[in-house]
């Protein structure tokens, strides 16, 4: 059984694209290192799974946000740079935590999985949370530094040192 699974986080059309609605500057200088780790985990038969931002109509969101990664919309289709196998598992969330009313855990664990590499965009967001949700179930997390990227500097490398240094050490077996 899998002891890790690589999460690829909101790798979608609206956060990679130029002058999509959520665009994050520097995610496409991300594609290269995700394809890295997409490529060792195919190697080693570790699990990959993607985990994709989904709103439908209503969803509060998009109180929040511009409408993004609406389903059934070219913008919250997996860039054509990383997209899944036939073999790969997608979650789709509609939260900044993947595990908040998602199977994520239940995959997981069925995988026999212990520790995350988290990848994608939006690290003080979802990268933040997915990670506390996942250290908060008792799995190990990974943030390979150039596979992460958020919205603004200086929250993004709060949100990996919250991840690396203050969370972490609790949680570790």
């Amino acid at each position: 059984m899998p002891q890790k699974a690589l999460l690829i986080c909101d790798m979608l059309n609206d956060f990679i694209q130029p002058g999509a609605p959520l665009e994050v500057p520097g995610g496409r200088n991300l594609i290269p290192a995700i394809q890295r780790e997409m490529e060792k985990a195919r190697r080693e038969g570790t699990p990959i799974i993607y985990v994709c931002d989904s709103h439908g109509p209503g969803d509060p969101e998009l109180n929040v946000w511009p409408p993004h990664a609406l389903k059934g919309t070219p913008g919250a289709e997996i860039i054509p740079e990383l997209q899944p196998r036939e073999d790969d598992l997608l979650v789709e969330k509609t939260r900044y935590d993947a595990f908040y009313n998602t199977g994520l855990e239940s995959i997981l664990r069925s995988l026999g999985v212990i520790d995350i590499i988290l990848t994608g965009v939006c690290t003080e967001i979802c990268i933040h949370y997915t990670g506390v949700g996942a250290i908060q179930r008792g799995f190990r997390v990974l943030v390979p530094e150039d596979c992460v990227h958020g919205l603004s500097e200086a929250d993004s490398a709060s949100a990996l040192r919250m991840l690396k240094q203050v969370l972490q050490p609790a949680s570790a077996p």
